[in-house]
């Protein structure tokens, strides 16, 4: 493959913003944009100015609030309405007022969707991409071209397909992107027909892939071999029905495999980062198995890889997570080996090294509790109560719970909330403390009452704020006398870093309970609180 850069373009702020459930704000847009920019992608589509008015105000709004260091801005539109002068169609107006140096059009190019869909003739509609593209450049806008139902319109009528970007290169756009609109192609049929069109013009073409058949990123790979010189996709894989292609894993493929040089600076050491900063603007969880970036993605939970991973880390792992931003992490569970404990101690920074007894003793204690229904695969701060328990011998506290009861009243009717009172009764520094809590359910009723207990011995607990709360069933079998599993994630907005315990039992109650006195524990203990 030639090592000649080519244009990354992301289209999350327009095309990914159509994935069911996501709706993003003009504060949002102006917010991950620069984001965008810091990856070094070459342009930020920003949507559809004239036809949304919130993408209409987001370009207003980036020519005064945003400065980009490597990116264009690109404003997306449609081609002129049939029997309409380019000049005269308001929407190509506002493509032109939008001030995006890079305008790009989407065209119809499958004859089926001209003759239906757009109810006009096939001249008439080649037509309407050679006045647009001729106009826009003529007013010295750059202008793209989104073949749109390229590879569907190509295998249905090859001909008509191929005169569509024959007409848009001859008036003057610098890129034919061919989109897979429906998502319905595989790499070799990509492959063929990029190869194709490659012989039969001179432009620069482009990749714009959907993941219906889950190969949109094969796909896009597919195109690049086969001459495509321009990429599109979405950082996280967003987009309507299955997503648009995820940009970041196809850079980091064609960065990391293939030697090529995409993004501008060092983006792709930026690149877990980034993916998870617009996850959370967008308020869309980060998938953890994702390629490359996911929280999983060099995660190893089996004892023989983590063997040879002791021995060697690539081993086990495709790439050096370092390139993408994203680290190496040991899962401990009932899969879990010696090397897995002793690196996982490392991860904590603990040195087992050559503490056969101590490996072996935490080893089984770990596959003895998975036994019972526990996990510390997410739960890595009770898993570091449970090491440090068994390197000093004793159980980290600070304080002795004496007692702990919850009532639930619901009233007939009142099937909104189930109002209930929790009461503690415990000990820490020196001093017997009772104190009872309210809350909605008894979780929340148990979580006021602890803290209220300890709150005037150790004032951090304040800081601690419980954001994530799962039950398991894990013997269904058993029915409502089956084992419960509780994860909870707590953050502490000072340190502002989260951790998560888990408990167990035979119901939710004590389960969470569990996961509450380890989630206090491990709280005073990673702010610097002596045990007493």
């Amino acid at each position: 493959m030639s090592t000649e850069t080519f244009d990354v373009y992301d289209t999350t702020l327009r095309d990914g913003a159509q994935q069911e459930g996501m709706n993003l704000s003009v504060a949002d847009k102006l917010a991950i944009a620069p984001l965008l920019d810091e990856l070094g992608v070459q342009y930020i589509e920003g949507g559809w100015p004239g036809a949304i008015p919130k993408d209409t105000e987001f370009f207003a709004r980036a020519a005064k609030e945003l400065d980009f260091r490597n990116a264009e801005l690109a404003a997306f539109g449609a081609t002129r309405k049939p029997l309409v002068r380019a000049y005269d169609d308001p929407q190509v107006r506002a493509l032109l007022d939008s001030g995006a140096p890079v305008l790009t059009l989407v065209a119809k190019s499958d004859i089926r969707h001209v003759e239906r869909a757009l109810r006009t003739t096939a001249e008439e509609n080649l037509a309407m991409i050679t006045d647009t593209v001729a106009f826009l450049t003529g007013e010295g806008r750059r202008v793209f071209l989104d073949a749109e139902h390229f590879f569907d319109g190509y295998r249905f009528d090859p001909d008509y397909a191929v005169r569509a970007v024959q007409a848009a290169f001859a008036a003057g756009a610098e890129v034919a992107i061919l989109c897979d609109t429906n998502g319905g192609m595989l790499p070799e049929w990509v492959g063929e027909i990029v190869s194709t069109v490659r012989t039969l013009t001179t432009g620069r073409l482009g990749m714009h892939a959907h993941n219906d058949t889950g190969c949109a990123i094969a796909n896009t790979l597919a195109a690049v071999r086969a001459g495509a010189e321009h990429i599109q996709g979405c950082v996280n894989g967003y987009g309507e029905r299955t997503g648009n292609a995820d940009l970041i894993a196809v850079v980091a493929n064609l960065e990391i495999k293939h030697g090529r040089s995409l993004l501008a600076g060092t983006g792709l050491r930026e690149a877990t980062r980034i993916a998870h900063a617009i996850a959370e603007i967008t308020n869309i969880s980060p998938f953890a198995r994702q390629p490359y970036v996911g929280a999983s993605a060099f995660a190893h939970k089996g004892g023989l890889h983590a063997s040879a991973i002791k021995v060697d880390p690539d081993m086990y792992q495709h790439t050096d997570p370092e390139l993408v931003g994203n680290d190496m992490r040991m899962l401990v569970s009932e899969m879990a080996g010696r090397a897995s404990i002793e690196l996982k101690g490392r991860e904590l920074g603990f040195d087992l090294s050559g503490q056969s007894a101590l490996l072996t003793k935490v080893t089984d204690r770990v596959k003895d509790a998975e036994a019972h229904g526990y996990t510390y695969d997410a739960a890595d701060a009770s898993f570091e109560l449970l090491l440090r328990e068994e390197m000093d011998g004793f159980r980290l506290h600070y304080f002795d719970v004496e007692s702990w009861r919850v009532i639930v009243e619901t009233l007939p009717g009142n099937v909104d909330e189930a109002d209930a009172e929790a009461t503690v009764k415990l000990a820490a520094a020196g001093e017997r403390v009772i104190a009872t809590g309210e809350g909605n359910g008894p979780v929340n009723a148990l979580d006021h009452a602890l803290r209220k207990a300890l709150l005037g011995v150790y004032p951090e607990i304040e800081r601690f704020e419980l954001i994530d709360f799962k039950v398991r069933i894990m013997d269904t079998a058993h029915g409502t006398d089956a084992i419960t599993r509780v994860l909870i994630e707590t953050f502490d907005a000072q340190a502002e870093t989260t951790w998560r315990t888990v408990g167990v039992g035979p119901n939710v109650i004590e389960a969470s309970w569990e996961a509450l006195v380890d989630s206090i524990v491990y709280g005073l203990l990673r702010a610097g609180i002596d045990a007493r």
